[in-house]
């Protein structure tokens, strides 16, 4: 096992994540119901293989993560997220393989190419479709078979382009036309990191879950 720095586990929340941005925003929204946690990153207290995950569900594989968080550091208190981007034309596709849509994960030019193929011939009214984010907060109790799950979900909700619009954010964004920035006609990788983050449903399940914790 990596080594792990110091820290108070019963007043620590590993965030399954090497992002530091993600684990800043996480905290500012759960902070306030919350205030007698600090948060972490897992990739911040050592080396770790990341899990499998061969969940059916965003749900799983966020439980998948956090558990693995658990495992990895002996903490008591693990959050995590799966997100996707589900389309309605190709039954919620590609869901849970979204980044490995097209066979290699996290090649966003693929991933793009094979989306914009499978809907080549589908008109502007059928091409609706939303970013999901399960998020989960475990609590681990020192017998290990005992455990707390609570649960935030969140949606941004919007359509696919015909093409890609767009040179910041990632994954689906340059595709994804959010229906909250539809008056500006803007993909998500036109908007600001503000902008982003202010519709993101990543934020929206972090707000679900803050309001199941009150």
């Amino acid at each position: 096992m990596a080594s792990v720095v110091d820290f108070d586990p019963k007043s620590t929340i590993v965030v399954a994540t090497g992002n530091a941005h993600k684990v800043i925003e996480i905290e500012a929204i759960l902070k306030h119901v919350l205030p007698q946690f600090s948060f972490v990153a897992l990739h911040d207290l050592g080396s770790f293989a990341d899990p499998v995950e061969d969940g059916a569900t965003f749900y799983d594989n966020a439980v998948i993560k956090a558990r693995h968080a658990l495992d990895s550091v002996g903490c008591m208190y693990a959050l995590a997220d799966d997100s996707g981007i589900c389309v309605d034309a190709l039954s919620g596709a590609p869901g849970i393989y979204s980044a490995r849509y097209a066979g290699e994960h996290g090649n966003d030019k693929a991933n793009n190419k094979k989306l914009l193929e499978a809907l080549k011939d589908v008109d502007d009214a059928h091409r609706r479709a939303h970013f999901h984010c399960s998020i989960v907060l475990i609590k681990r109790e020192c017998d290990s078979s005992v455990e707390q799950i609570f649960r935030g979900e969140g949606n941004c909700l919007g359509y696919i382009a015909h093409e890609e619009i767009g040179a910041q954010g990632f994954g689906y964004d340059p595709l994804f036309l959010p229906d909250a920035a539809q008056a500006t006609h803007r993909s998500m990788a036109q908007l600001s990191s503000d902008e982003k983050n202010a519709i993101s449903h990543r934020r929206r399940a972090l707000e679900d879950l803050a309001l199941k914790l009150q």
